[in-house]
C-alpha cells in the first residue's frame, strides 16, 4: 500500500462526499455515495467498505436529526442498492481501467435509482400498481415535486464522472506501490563440495 499522505487520498473523496451531505446542500441525486461504494468494492486496499458504510449511515443520521425526520424503509433499500453496487464493484476489481471503472460506476448509479424509485412505487400509494405507474415513478415522479428524470439524469452523471475520478486516483496509488522482491535462490555449491565431504566422512 501506499504510504505517507498518500494513504489517506482516497478518504479526501470521502470528506467531499461528507460535506456535500450538509443539511441545505441538495444535490438533487448528484452525488459521490454511488462511486465511492462502487470503488470500495473494487479497491478494498485502498478504500475501506467500512468507513464509506459509516460515513453514509452517520450523514443519513444527521439528515434526519437536522430535518426532524424518521428513519424510514426507503432508507433500508437505499442501503440494499448500496449492498448491490459494492459487489459490482467487487466484481470488476480485477480490471480498473479507467474506462471500465466510468461504465461501472454508471452501471451503479443505474442499479441504485431503479430499486429505490421501484421501492418508491410499491410502497406510496400515490403511484397506480401498473406498469404505467412504474414508469411514472422512474420519469416524471410525482405531481408538485421535481421530475424522476432530473434525478437519474445527475445520478448517472455522478455515478460515472466520480468513478472515473476515483479510479485514475486509485490506479496511480497502485502504480506506486513497489514490486514484491523475488526470494533469492539458494547459491548452489561447487560441484567440488560434495566430493570433498564425502572424503572427509
Amino acid at each position: 500500500m501506499p504510504t505517507g499522505w498518500q494513504k489517506y487520498l482516497p478518504y479526501v473523496f470521502l470528506a467531499l462526499f461528507a460535506l456535500m451531505r450538509l443539511p441545505g446542500f441538495n444535490t438533487q441525486g448528484f452525488s459521490l455515495a454511488y462511486a465511492l461504494v462502487f470503488c470500495a468494492g473494487a479497491y478494498p486496499r485502498l478504500l475501506h467498505i467500512g468507513w464509506v458504510a459509516v460515513v453514509i449511515f452517520a450523514s443519513d443520521m444527521w439528515l434526519n436529526i437536522s430535518y426532524d425526520a424518521l428513519f424510514t424503509n426507503s432508507q433500508l433499500i437505499n442501503y440494499l442498492a448500496y449492498t448491490a453496487i459494492y459487489f459490482l464493484g467487487r466484481a470488476a476489481r480485477k480490471q480498473t481501467s479507467v474506462g471500465r471503472m466510468i461504465v461501472g460506476g454508471l452501471l451503479g448509479a443505474l442499479i441504485f435509482y431503479v430499486v429505490t424509485n421501484t421501492a418508491a412505487w410499491m410502497v406510496n400509494p400515490q403511484y397506480a400498481k401498473t406498469l404505467a405507474g412504474w414508469w411514472q415513478a422512474l420519469t416524471v415522479g410525482l405531481p408538485g415535486w421535481p421530475q424522476s428524470w432530473t434525478f437519474f439524469r445527475n445520478t448517472l452523471l455522478s455515478g460515472g464522472l466520480f468513478s472515473g475520478v476515483i479510479a485514475a486516483v486509485m490506479n496511480s496509488l497502485q502504480a506506486t506501490e513497489p514490486e514484491p522482491e523475488e526470494a533469492e535462490e539458494p547459491e548452489e555449491a561447487p560441484e567440488g563440495a560434495d566430493s570433498e565431504e564425502s572424503a572427509k566422512a
